[in-house]
């Protein structure tokens, strides 16, 4: 038996508002937002007592979604240094197609994005770049180019 598809990524920040706007900036639409607490969510997650605030976010194809939580109980924790190199081991990064990504990076400014590294060219297929975003958050931007 195989997966059936990728159902969302999911991110723990401190500032659930901001991280909305953000992917929002980037397109996503807002799918919903939710109350997460009771005995399944414990026991999912191994942790107790667990209330943390939801918000589900939709990529406009519909086809991939981040969960966006904000843990009231137990507090989130920190898990190393505050803005790590890409090279730290473990998940880091989100990456989304765009189809300008200098207007992209512009707007996502707006929101405290700063560019990682600087805007790239890979051969005549892609521009790419790296922005940390709210909770230092890296999303990873690729325009294919013609």
């Amino acid at each position: 038996m195989a997966i059936l598809r990728m159902d969302n990524v999911g991110i723990v920040v401190d500032d659930l508002e901001a991280a909305v706007a953000f992917f929002g900036e980037l397109g996503m639409e807002l799918e919903g937002k939710a109350q997460i607490e009771g005995i399944w969510a414990d026991q999912t997650v191994g942790l107790d007592g667990v209330r943390c605030d939801i918000a589900m976010m939709r990529t406009p194809d519909g086809h991939s979604r981040l969960e966006l939580a904000k843990y009231h109980n137990p507090a989130a924790i920190s898990s190393g240094p505050h803005n790590p190199p890409h090279n730290t081991l473990g998940m880091h990064r989100v990456m989304f197609a765009v189809d300008d990504i200098e207007d992209v990076v512009a707007r996502l400014r707006t929101h405290g994005a700063e560019l990682v590294g600087e805007l790239a060219r890979f051969e005549n297929s892609y521009r790419l770049c790296y922005v940390r975003g709210p909770e230092g958050i890296i999303v990873a931007l690729a325009e294919q180019l013609n």
